[in-house]
C-alpha cells in the first residue's frame, strides 16, 4: 500500500489597518501525520481443526464442484456423509476463486482474485459452512492453490513488475506452455511473494482450511515454496497439509508432505492397456520412492481432474468396472497415499471437462461404491499397507506384492489382464495359510491361485 504523507503547514500573519508586527508569530514546523500500515493476519474464524491425520493415514477425495447437483458448496455439503462413508479423511476442493474473463477459456485455474469466492459456488459463509461440516465428520479440507500464474484481469496485473515480461516489456503467459489464458508471475518480485503468502494465510484464518494442494508446483521456485510453507507452518494453532503437483523430489525438501505420482499413473495405464508388463508398475514404484526425500510420500491415483478430462472415464482407461477397481487396489495398497477423484467411485462413463458443469449421478453403481469402501477399510486397518516393508514378486500377468510391519503381514495379488490367470505362486509363499482380507475366511495358498479377469486377492496373515 502507498503511505500517504499529509503535510499541514500553518502560517499566522498580523492584520489590522495596514500595520505589521515586528515580531510575527513563528511558523510551526510541518506536522507528519504519516501512519505506518502494518500487516495483520485476519481474525481466526472458528476453531482450528485438531484431527489432521498423519500423512501415511490420509485418504484424499478430490472435489470438482461442477459434478454436483447443485454445482456449488451446498451440493458438496449434502454429499459429505457419502464421502465420509468411503473412508475419506481429507477433502481437496478444486479452485473456488473467481475466474478471469479476459482471454479466458473457462479454466478454474485462471484465478482473478486470490481472496475471493466464485459466486457460482456460493458465498464465503457457504464455504465456511462446508468446512465446519467436514470437520464435524472428521475430515480435513484443503484448497487448490495456483501460484504460477493469474488471470489477465487479476488486480495484481497493475503491478507489472510482479509478472514475467518479454524483451519488449510485455507481460507473457507461462513459458513453454499453451496456457495463453493466464499471465506468468515473476518470483524475482519480493512484493509479489509477500502478497502471495498473505493470500495463502488468508484462507487458513478466514475459512479455517487445513492446507493446500499446489498446482503446477515444479514451475515455481523452490525457495518460494520453502518461504511460503515455513510461514504457514509458523501458524502454531493449525497443523496443515501440503500437497505439491510436483515430481522432482525437491518439493518434499521445500516442506510439502506429498508429491504427485505422474510416472505411476502412466505406468498403470500401460499395464492395463497391455503395453507394459505388470512388473513395470513395481519398478516405477521403486524408482519414484528412491527419488523422494524422507519423509515424503507420493499421491497415488487412477484418475484426477486432468486425466478424467484428457483420458476419459476409468471404465475406459482400465477397460471395465472391475478393471478400475483392480487398478485402485494397486494404487491404494502398493505405497503412498490414495486419491479418489469424485465420479470414479460410481464409474461415471464419460470424460469430464472440468471447465464446465458435468452432473454426475452419485447413486449409480452401488456395487462399485461398496468395493471402494472395502478396499479403503482394509488399508485403514493395516499398518503394513501404510508403512510395511515391501516384497515384490514379478509375474507376466499378475501384480503381486507382500507388505510386513511387525506381525502385520498382507499379500496382494492383482490380475491386470482381461483373462483368467492361474498364478504360479513363488516358493516362499507356497502352502501358507492366510485370511481373506475382506471376508475373514481361511485361505490356504498352494502352488497356484486362479484369478478371474481383473480379479484381485487380498490376504492377511492368520
Amino acid at each position: 500500500m502507498t503511505n500517504l504523507l499529509i503535510i499541514i503547514t500553518a502560517a499566522l500573519f498580523g492584520t489590522g489597518c495596514g500595520k505589521s508586527h515586528s515580531n510575527p508569530t513563528p511558523i510551526p514546523p510541518p506536522v507528519d501525520t504519516t501512519k505506518t500500515v502494518t500487516y495483520k493476519d485476519p481474525a481466526q474464524y472458528g476453531t482450528p481443526y485438531s484431527g489432521i491425520p498423519a500423512t501415511k493415514d490420509i485418504v484424499m477425495y478430490e472435489v470438482n464442484m461442477q459434478t454436483y447437483t447443485p454445482a456449488n458448496f451446498t451440493g458438496v455439503d449434502a454429499r459429505l456423509d457419502s464421502i465420509k462413508a468411503l473412508g475419506v479423511n481429507v477433502i481437496w476442493l478444486m479452485p473456488t476463486y473467481p475466474i478471469g474473463v479476459l482471454k479466458a477459456v473457462g479454466s478454474p485455474y485462471a484465478v482473478k482474485d486470490y481472496t475471493g469466492v466464485n459466486t457460482n459456488f456460493g458465498t464465503i459463509d457457504d464455504l465456511r459452512k462446508l468446512v465446519v461440516d467436514a470437520h464435524a465428520r472428521n475430515m480435513a479440507v484443503i484448497m487448490d492453490w495456483v501460484a504460477d500464474h493469474t488471470s489477465w484481469d487479476n488486480a495484481w496485473i497493475s503491478n507489472k513488475s510482479w509478472y514475467k515480461q518479454d524483451g519488449s516489456g510485455n507481460i507473457i503467459s507461462p513459458p513453454n506452455t499453451n496456457f495463453t489464458d493466464v499471465a506468468a508471475l515473476n518470483y524475482n518480485s519480493a512484493p509479489m511473494r509477500t502478497a502471495m503468502i498473505r493470500a495463502m494465510k488468508y484462507w487458513v484464518f478466514t475459512a479455517n482450511v487445513d492446507g493446500y494442494r499446489c498446482d503446477y508446483a515444479d514451475a515455481v521456485p523452490d525457495d518460494f515454496w520453502k518461504q511460503a510453507l515455513d510461514t504457514l507452518s509458523s501458524i502454531k494453532t493449525h497443523k496443515l497439509i501440503y500437497l505439491a503437483e510436483g515430481t522432482n523430489g525437491s518439493e518434499i525438501t521445500d516442506g510439502f508432505q506429498l508429491g504427485y505420482a505422474f510416472g505411476f499413473y502412466g505406468t498403470l495405464k500401460g499395464v492395463f492397456g497391455g503395453t507394459q508388463s505388470p512388473s513395470a508398475i513395481l519398478t516405477t514404484n521403486s524408482t519414484e520412492l528412491a527419488s523422494l526425500p524422507s519423509p515424503g510420500l507420493k499421491l497415488r491415483y487412477i484418475t484426477n481432474h486432468d486425466d478424467a478430462s484428457s483420458d476419459g472415464s476409468v471404465l475406459k482407461i482400465y477397460n471395465s468396472k472391475q478393471g478400475s477397481l483392480a487398478a485402485f487396489v494397486i494404487a491404494a495398497y502398493l505405497d503412498g497415499v490414495p486419491l479418489i477423484y469424485d465420479s470414479q467411485e460410481v464409474g461415471y462413463p464419460n470424460p469430464i471437462n472440468f471447465f464446465t458443469n458435468v452432473p454426475v449421478d452419485y447413486t449409480a453403481n452401488p456395487d462399485m461404491v461398496a468395493a471402494y469402501k472395502q478396499i479403503i477399510a482394509f488399508r485403514a486397518a493395516h499398518e503394513a499397507i501404510k508403512t510395511g516393508t515391501l516384497t515384490t514378486y514379478n509375474d507376466a500377468s499378475i501384480v503381486a506384492f507382500e507388505k510386513k510391519s511387525g506381525t502385520d503381514d498382507v499379500l496382494i495379488l492383482v490380475n491386470a489382464t482381461n483373462a483368467v490367470v492361474n498364478y504360479n505362486v513363488p516358493a516362499a509363499l507356497q502352502n501358507t495359510t492366510w485370511l481373506n482380507g475382506y471376508t475373514g475366511a481361511s485361505v490356504t495358498v498352494g502352488t497356484q491361485v486362479a484369478l478371474q479377469p481383473y480379479g484381485y486377492v487380498v490376504l492377511k496373515k492368520n
